[in-house]
């Protein structure tokens, strides 16, 4: 059968829309149902600029290297390479039942020098966002499962929101102010909570490459004197491992000085 050039472009355009959709879904974790635009536009600097602004106006140039989701089969490839580079970075840190077998990789992170920062027990918006005391109990939930393997999880302020701060999925199950209650509900608790203005877009559907990865960054990150880029370590991204090398060259090479999100210049 002759399909005519009207119906192949229809066809084509619906696998890309599936494409999309499903790459969001990998994105918003289990139990989340979403669609593309539910998450925090890239970049947003909403979460961090207040507090590089100095920075910004002296053209200091400053990177935060920061990793999602984990830890995973990936994480211990990730901490050689910022180990070889002599350069820190930031895990928001999942404790999921997929991330259980590699939580022992948190006592490395903290041994090595890196910041370990509050993201998620479960990573399901329909759990996390139904309420704000689900949302708090989800981070108590949290701190317990990384009592074993962090020295002190009561230390631990910062934290991202899962799909960032500026995120409409947490609207469907909390309601329209949830996210505006709970960023000053963490103030109030003393939390910090940043999201990123560059990203590698290494969850994204397709598994991109490490060339595109590496595009992806310098693309965000080429205008920008304080950068805080967005990657992940989680079993699906062995790209990012594979850019990870190219990436920190690429900020050494243009002036950049790493430091972990608590450090970024105030």
């Amino acid at each position: 059968m002759q399909l005519t050039l009207r119906t192949r472009r229809l066809l084509a355009g619906g696998l890309l829309a599936l494409a999309c959709a499903a790459a969001v879904l990998r994105l918003a974790g289990p139990g989340a149902v979403c669609r593309a635009g539910d998450l925090t536009d890239i970049p947003d600097d909403a979460g961090f600029l207040p507090r590089a602004q100095t920075a910004e106006a002296d053209g200091q140039k400053w990177v935060a290297l920061t990793f999602d989701d984990g830890p995973s089969r990936n994480t211990g490839p990730i901490l050689d390479i910022l180990a070889e580079q002599q350069v820190p970075a930031t895990f928001f840190v999942v404790t999921a039942e997929n991330n259980e077998n590699w939580l022992p990789l948190l006592e490395r992170i903290q041994a090595d020098g890196h910041q370990i920062g509050l993201h998620s027990c479960t990573h399901e918006y329909s759990k996390v966002y139904s309420s704000t005391t689900d949302f708090w109990a989800d981070i108590k939930a949290l701190k317990e499962k990384l009592a074993p393997y962090v020295t002190d999880p009561e230390a631990l302020t910062w934290l991202r929101f899962i799909g960032g701060s500026t995120n409409t999925i947490s609207h469907r199950y909390g309601g329209s102010r949830i996210m505006t209650r709970l960023k000053e509900q963490a103030e109030e608790r003393g939390y910090h909570s940043i999201d990123w203005n560059v990203s590698a877009e290494d969850a994204a559907g397709g598994h991109p490459d490490a060339q595109t990865i590496l595009r992806n960054i310098v693309k965000d990150a080429k205008e920008r004197n304080v950068c805080v880029v967005l990657m992940h370590d989680t079993k699906a991204t062995d790209t990012t491992v594979e850019a990870l090398p190219d990436i920190i060259s690429w900020f050494k090479e243009n002036g950049y000085q790493f430091c972990t999100v608590e450090n970024l210049p105030r």
